[in-house]
């Protein structure tokens, strides 16, 4: 069982509360916490005219397609618990117009889609199609169906004209970005060049059932992990085919006993964080609606049209630098980040207020005890990182996070959130260390992981060799 937070330690020159949990990571050092942070956040979204933002905010975006369902997916990732009870109710509805806002489209205009693409009948290509859709993706809706073969398919369909919407709307961003930022501050100029970059490439669903292809076969006999193949050859620019997953959805989850939660919480951050530092490559789009649980305990992941692969270099940086924070070398990291050209403005970030940021963001990756993800926990940590209305680490927010490491960084948050959701318990340091500093697995399954890594036929890990002495983050 996981332990209460502690109260011992108090914030320095704020009144932002204790820290993320009780361990001596920082025993000699009185740090902010992000508990603290969320009442921060609580209070500045308590604000009248942030809710005023918001409905503005809505009102342009309320036009938008796959960009307004991609920004509520981000948005999402700030439980309305930091709400104050008075403005819950209106803040939800406003969310869920970001949320859903996906153009409800009849099942004849999107057959019309189908068929222009293959160039022949529904009938030609599929023994059997739902004519009712199983899901709704950011820019498509989702539909099973039966090949002629016998293979059950799930078929991903664009909605007619959303690529020209989609980039139309991409290139409006900046034109709406203050609207945007009055409600959602850490919308900043580098995160919608991210956001335009990325989502433009989700409208080619040959690349996407391409990727996802070569992604099922990574994780193809993995014990846990399930990722569906794909059917190129029946793909399109706007329909997507692969294998059809029977599984449970995300609110099924959330209603699980704790242990299953937390099983299926080590899980996805195994998939969404490890593999870029197994593979060099990762999915940027963790999301509630894009896993399904199995009712053999595997966890199938799903949408991969926002996907990167980075430099081995690239991912080796990062993994220095969060050693580096979780050692409290705050000289070293903030050299390596003058190094990279994170720190563009050396004079104006002390080594200090560098590790003080980056621990911000990923402390909770850095606690050795078990520690459970809370809706505030995820929150408040995302808040104080990215939003320019809190005064803390102003400098860093002011610098210039590569764009490979501001979608990988983007994805960490996101997975957060999910585990906040979640109210997922782990060590998630000890988890961690297998891919930071090569150490053996702690957790079961971990041992099936890598069980798994040793059968396949070449060396996946790309971390290099583990160090032999390191200063490990003391218990409590």
């Amino acid at each position: 069982m996981a332990k209460e937070l502690p109260t011992s330690r108090l914030a320095r020159g704020t009144k932002l509360g204790m820290a993320v949990a009780g361990n001596a990571l920082r025993s000699q050092r009185t740090r902010r916490s992000m508990r603290g942070r969320s009442e921060a956040v609580r209070e500045r979204m308590a604000e009248e005219s942030m809710i005023r933002a918001t409905e503005q905010m809505v009102m342009v975006l309320g036009t938008m397609k796959g960009v307004a369902m991609k920004l509520g997916q981000m948005l999402s990732v700030l439980d309305l618990d930091l709400v104050p009870p008075e403005h819950r109710e209106r803040f939800q509805r406003r969310l869920a117009v970001l949320r859903d806002s996906a153009p409800s489209v009849s099942f004849e205009v999107m057959r019309a889609v189908i068929e222009e693409d293959y160039g022949k009948t529904l009938e030609d290509v599929f023994a059997e199609f739902g004519s009712e859709p199983i899901a709704a993706a950011s820019i498509g809706q989702v539909y099973k169906a039966t090949l002629h073969d016998g293979r059950v398919v799930v078929v991903k369909v664009q909605y007619p004209g959303i690529d020209s919407a989609v980039r139309a709307d991409l290139k409006n961003l900046a034109m709406f970005r203050r609207i945007l930022q009055s409600a959602m501050p850490w919308v900043t100029p580098a995160v919608l060049d991210e956001l335009r970059l990325n989502l433009e490439s989700e409208l080619d669903y040959v690349a996407e059932a391409n990727t996802q292809k070569q992604i099922a076969a990574i994780y193809a006999g993995h014990p846990f992990i399930v990722v569906p193949d794909t059917m190129p050859e029946l793909s399109t620019t706007r329909v997507l085919v692969s294998e059809y997953f029977p599984g449970r959805g995300f609110e099924d989850i959330r209603a699980l006993p704790d242990a299953e939660r937390n099983r299926i919480g080590e899980i996805i951050y195994r998939f969404y964080v490890g593999s870029l530092f197994t593979f060099n490559e990762f999915c940027g789009d963790p999301h509630p609606g894009n896993l399904l649980l199995g009712a053999d305990g595997k966890v199938a992941f799903l949408d991969f049209g926002l996907y990167n692969r980075m430099d081995p270099e690239h991912v080796q940086f990062e993994a220095t630098c969060i050693r580096a924070a979780a050692e409290e070398r705050a000289e070293d990291l903030r050299d390596l980040m003058i190094q990279r050209g994170v720190i563009d403005s050396p004079d104006e970030i002390t080594a200090e207020e560098c590790l003080e940021y980056v621990l911000a963001a990923c402390e909770w990756s850095l606690v050795d005890e078990d520690l459970t993800i809370t809706p505030e926990l995820a929150s408040g940590a995302f808040v104080l990182a990215v939003d320019p209305r809190a005064s803390e680490f102003t400098g860093m927010k002011q610098q210039n996070l590569p764009p490979e490491h501001l979608f990988s960084r983007r994805a960490d948050f996101l997975t957060f959130g999910m585990l906040g959701q979640l109210e997922a318990t782990a060590n998630w340091h000890r988890i961690a260390c297998e891919w930071l500093y090569g150490e053996p697995p702690a957790t079961e399954l971990g041992h099936a992981h890598h069980e798994w890594l040793a059968s396949r036929p070449a060396p996946a890990p790309t971390t290099g060799p583990a160090k032999k002495t390191r200063k490990r983050p003391a218990k409590a």
